[in-house]
Order: structure tokens, then sequence, then C-alpha cells
């Protein structure tokens, strides 16, 4: 996990394109997620808890953590695809935890769910993924969203409306 994080530190921009199993997202993605808490405010420095000691951890939270959003700034977009469902609802909370997380999304083109093999047989469904040129586009679109909008925000234009508001609530 230490060097995948490392990976997300270090991007300016970050495209998440995952299958929907059984209308959610993999069992791999999600733990990715869960183990990536640091990200929403937790403490990035194990030193600090002499590894994992939660009295430790208690004490620096509870003396005024600041829950800083270790990965905000950054730009995302997202594409979901699956058979059946939950394409949609898949692609929404993963954007609303980048979104969480303080990172900005890429533009209307750069988040998408598509159904691919709409209750076809599971025998072909990669084969009508591999025939399906335009969803093959919509994804290069995806990427071409977060190069351009992670290109404008360190030229220091990408429009980000509410970067200088103060969150009423730290957690």
């Amino acid at each position: 996990m230490a060097e995948i994080y490392e990976k997300w530190v270090a991007a300016h921009g970050v495209m998440i394109v995952t299958p929907v199993y059984w209308g959610q997202a993999p069992g791999g993605l999600k733990l990715m997620m869960d183990r990536m808490v640091c990200a929403d405010g937790g403490n990035p420095d194990p030193t600090s808890t002499s590894g994992k000691d939660p009295e430790k951890a208690k004490k620096i939270e509870l003396d005024g953590w600041s829950y800083p959003r270790h990965l905000a700034g950054r730009v995302y977009g997202v594409v979901t695809h699956g058979d059946v469902s939950g394409a949609q609802d898949v692609r929404e909370a993963l954007s609303e935890w980048l979104s969480w997380n303080g990172l900005i999304d890429a533009g209307s083109e750069a988040c998408i769910d598509r159904y691919i093999g709409y209750w076809q047989p599971y025998a072909t469904s990669h084969d009508m993924l591999d025939d399906d040129g335009a969803v093959s586009d919509e994804v290069r679109n995806v990427a071409r969203a977060i190069s351009e909008a992670v290109s404008e925000l360190r030229a220091g234009r990408l429009s980000v409306p509410d970067a200088k508001l103060t969150p009423p609530r730290m957690k």
C-alpha cells in the first residue's frame, strides 16, 4: 500500500477505470480506498504514533488535529462499466469519495458509466467490449479531459470555485 500511496501523492491527475461486480466496486479497489484513510485527514507519519499505537494516535487527534486532505488539488476522472446494473452507482460513489478527499473532477466528460453487452452472455462480454469503439473513444476522452485539466491547474487557469472556502467542520 505504501507504494500505491506514493504514486497517488506524486500524481497530478488520477483516472480510475473499473468494472462493476454485482453492483459494487471490485474488492481490490475497495480495499485500496479503505487503506487510504490517511488521505482523508489521517496521519501519514507512522513514526509519530510508534507505528500503530492507538493511544498516541488519539492524543494527536484530540490535541487539535486539522484533518488535512493530503490528496487535495489533484484532478480525477472515473470510468465504470458493467453488463446489467450498478455502473452509475459505482461511478457516483467513486466520484463522491474522490471529491470528499479534495480532488477536482476534470469535467462532465471525465466521469462516465457505461453498460457493455447489456444482458448478453458472459462468454461474449469481452468481445463486445473490444468491438465497442465508441466506449474506447469515450475512455480516451476521459484521459484527455484529465490531461487538459491538469495543464490548466498547473498553469493556474483551472477554476475551482470553492477552493477558498473554509469548511465549517474539520471532519
